[in-house]
């Protein structure tokens, strides 16, 4: 019963829409309706306002952070404490308060990463920032970012069962940048700060 509580309980708070939020705090339109529609930082970021997209990353951020350290402080097993990972996650991707059309989870993974091992949250936080200031794309950030997590995970740990995690993480990733990857091959991808179309 437990176990079921805090599975739930991670994917209300991944559900939580902190660029919904951050939106309206900052009188801004609703992220879904500009861009590329995706309720998430780098989308906020081309409204122009900084503040909100800062807002907006460092929430998603931290509801992943804070899931996995809950339960690592309730004493939960490394499997539990992996589907807790995971719950939150997946709350950030399809948010019941959203009818289930959420982010893409870059920000959310970030602090799941960040929870279950600094070192490697850093790891492969340094290699999206990197990327993003490298090639000016927030998609490729992420996808290289995703597909090099569970690699880094396994240079640092081999294959234990949170690498599996690392690797569920990063293949879903990789799926919700699906129509990215089609963009950044068309050519048709937008950078980093591009201001949101009229």
């Amino acid at each position: 019963m437990q176990i079921a509580l805090a599975l739930v309980t991670a994917y209300l708070l991944g559900s939580v829409p902190f660029a919904m939020i951050s939106s309206k705090l900052f009188g801004l339109a609703d992220p879904r309706t500009y861009g590329s529609g995706n309720p998430g930082a780098t989308n906020v970021l081309r409204s122009g306002n900084k503040k909100a997209a800062l807002f907006t990353l460092l929430g998603d951020a931290l509801k992943g952070w804070a899931a996995v350290f809950i339960a690592q402080q309730m004493g939960f097993s490394s499997t539990v404490i992996g589907l807790v990972a995971l719950a939150v996650f997946l709350g950030h991707l399809y948010p019941i308060f959203l009818k289930f059309k959420g982010g893409k989870g870059v920000a959310t993974a970030a602090g799941v990463l960040i929870a279950l091992d600094p070192l490697l949250g850093l790891a492969v936080a340094g290699t999206w920032l990197f990327m993003a200031y490298a090639f000016r794309y927030s998609s490729l950030a992420a996808v290289i970012a995703a597909a090099m997590a569970p690699v880094i995970s396994v240079l640092m740990h081999g294959g234990n069962g949170q690498t599996v995690v690392v690797g569920i993480l990063g293949m879903a990733l990789i799926g919700k940048h699906w129509q990215n990857i089609q963009r950044l091959m068309a050519g048709q991808e937008s950078k980093i700060g591009s201001k949101k179309k009229a």
